[in-house]
């Protein structure tokens, strides 16, 4: 807790906010580039202090099941099971798929019951008379993929969610394991399952791993989905989407409270982690870091580009200022 808390209240400014030439906000953050073995590259803050990197740990969880057995011959829902999906009608097709599968519904999820993510398809899901419900809550293809797991191991799928729980264990496992350090700190994340805390430093190498996993290995079978089908991750409109479809050999995850990691295919990884959990400034600061490993490319840039608006007009931007 000590060393989480110095790391962001003394984290260095990575964002300015301009408005009409007027600095009007600044974010502090931590963010760092790892090398292919592992190594740290760029450090900018305190980037060794635990967080919790919330849904950027998925494709991380994704992994821990596949290694214990979980069997998903779709690309597209080893993608789901990774997501923070936008609750669009493919998203829910895919949860459906992997509940059926396992010979369960959508009654068996556990997730707290929320609206779409996407704008328009939440629009679209209230137009139709519905309220919040647990498949259309972003992390149900990731709560579908829990309980198949426990199904095909003969656990117990209405304590999934317990940290004690065998799947939770093996999560636990598998993070450390990517990371290359012991889980810092558990507790209970927005959707009701145990979010693992480590550093920046471990979600970045974690990153890396993935992205430049050998064929042939569960890891690669996760790198692969992603690639090749990022709307599943994220959505049709989500930065994430975008950023994964412009560069060859991302991977990319973002997560609650300004998190941002990244897995190139050389092996190196990138994470951000704003230090006030405000979302404007975490693609921005992202597409700095990216940059500063040489990645560039309209996807960069137009993860970079961030607005200040003024009775609807552009009067200034935010600014990734990494020193």
């Amino acid at each position: 807790m000590a060393s989480s808390l110095s790391a962001l209240s003394g984290a260095p400014v990575l964002a300015h906010v301009d408005r009409g030439g007027f600095i009007e906000s600044v974010h502090r953050g931590v963010a760092v580039i790892t090398t292919p073995d592992g190594g740290v590259d760029l450090e900018v803050g305190d980037a060794s202090a635990p967080c919790f990197p919330r849904s950027s740990n998925k494709p991380m969880q994704t992994l821990a099941m596949l290694r214990s057995g979980l069997q998903l011959d779709d690309p597209r829902l080893v993608a789901l099971a990774s997501a923070s999906h936008s609750g669009e009608e493919f998203h829910l097709a895919g949860v459906r798929t992997i509940l059926t599968g396992a010979g369960l519904g959508e009654t068996d999820l556990q997730n707290t019951p929320d609206l779409p993510y996407d704008e328009q398809a939440r629009n679209d899901w209230l137009r139709e008379g519905h309220g919040p419900t647990s498949i259309t809550q972003n992390c149900s293809g990731k709560h579908a993929g829990m309980l198949a797991t426990c199904i095909a191991n003969g656990w117990d799928i209405t304590t999934y969610r317990d940290p004690q729980h065998p799947l939770q264990q093996a999560m636990a496992d598998t993070i450390g394991d990517l990371a290359h350090e012991q889980i810092a700190a558990v507790a209970t994340d927005g959707c009701g399952a145990p979010v693992m805390a480590i550093s920046l430093i471990g979600l970045a190498r974690a990153f890396g791993a993935i992205a430049a996993a050998r064929p042939d290995t569960h890891e690669a079978t996760v790198r692969d989905a992603i690639r090749s089908h990022p709307e599943y991750l994220g959505g049709t409109r989500r930065d994430v989407t975008a950023l994964i479809q412009g560069v060859d050999g991302l991977i990319a995850k973002d997560g609650a409270e300004a998190v941002y990691a990244v897995g190139l295919s050389d092996g190196r990884g990138l994470a951000v982690k704003i230090a006030d959990g405000g979302q404007r400034a975490r693609p921005v600061v992202m597409a700095e870091l990216l940059r500063r490993a040489g990645v560039t490319g309209p996807a960069v840039d137009q993860l970079g580009t961030a607005e200040v608006l003024g009775h609807g007009e552009p009067v200034g931007a935010i600014t990734a200022v990494i020193p």
